[in-house]
């Protein structure tokens, strides 16, 4: 079973929710893999404080021309459409750092004067701690394209029972990237209007997806008018962590994970509980 942990904006408590989800399955004796896809700002090992047993480059492969063969053509320019090689005064001029790696400007060259080389564009790290399997991505500060990084992350770990994403924020390709293929999101908010706007194209993006859902809010507090706007609008609320001075002190401490399982455990368990359902029901079909 994949789950994917989501959310519209940053800083709703995602890998405080993903963490906590990951931990209660190990407890309960599941072989849980923990995977950390938010390759841009990682920060899943700041808490489980996984010892890292392997660390590997990763690469995507971009085109390198051979202006000795090439006659100027332009297929290539043609058949890109992200224009990351284009011709100048009949040369081509290949910008990696907008190549998606498609090798359609290899297959079309009649020249065969490009050719496919590899570019490191991050490192993946894998290890284990207190029965949870890990693994995540780390992008090179200056690339841009973070998805074919986050592919190769969720590719980690397929022998565990339950897998968690741990998303990028937001509705971009790599929010989108990490949540396809999960069997159930679980998309993190909090109660305030604020939250509940960036929520909503976070929400959309799911049901684009196809993908069925879960709402937990997080630090919840006030009247609950936020919640009850939640559900008014249709939104499966499975679940809600209350704002805690507790949990604030032990995550200053960098252990809010434990304080969160001895005193909200229900909480954690209903989110676990929902992503099965639905794992199950999908699974019939």
């Amino acid at each position: 079973m994949n789950i994917a942990i989501a959310s519209g904006k940053g800083g709703t408590g995602k890998t405080t929710i993903a963490m906590s989800l990951a931990s209660c399955y190990a407890r309960n004796g599941m072989n849980v893999a923990l995977l950390d896809c938010d390759v841009e700002e990682p920060n899943v090992n700041l808490f489980l404080k996984a010892e890292i047993e392997k660390t590997e480059t990763f690469s995507v492969l971009v085109p390198h021309v051979d202006g000795s063969r090439c006659n100027g053509c332009g297929e290539c320019e043609r058949i890109c459409a992200f224009s990351a090689i284009v011709l100048v005064k009949g040369k081509p001029l290949v910008f990696s750092d907008m190549c998606h790696s498609c090798g359609g400007c290899f297959h079309v060259c009649p020249e065969r004067a490009i050719e496919e080389t590899d570019k490191a564009t991050g490192v993946i790290e894998s290890g284990s701690r207190d029965g949870i399997c890990f693994a995540g991505g780390r992008l090179n500060i200056g690339e841009a394209m973070s998805p074919p990084l986050i592919r190769e992350v969720k590719r980690r770990h397929p022998e565990s029972e339950v897998r968690i994403f741990d998303s990028p924020p937001g509705t971009s390709c790599p929010a989108v990237e990490a949540m396809k293929d999960s069997d159930f999101v679980v998309l993190v908010t909090e109660p305030t209007p604020f939250g509940l706007n960036d929520f909503i194209p976070a929400a959309g993006a799911v049901r684009a997806l196809g993908i069925p859902f879960g709402v937990v809010v997080n630090q919840a507090f006030g009247d609950g008018s936020i919640m009850r706007e939640y559900k008014s609008r249709g939104y499966n609320v499975i679940a809600s962590i209350p704002h805690s001075r507790g949990i604030a002190e032990a995550y200053s401490r960098g252990d809010c994970i434990s304080y969160i399982l001895e005193h909200f455990r229900e909480e954690i368990e209903k989110i676990a509980s929902h992503a099965e359902y639905y794992n199950k029901r999908t699974a019939r079909v």
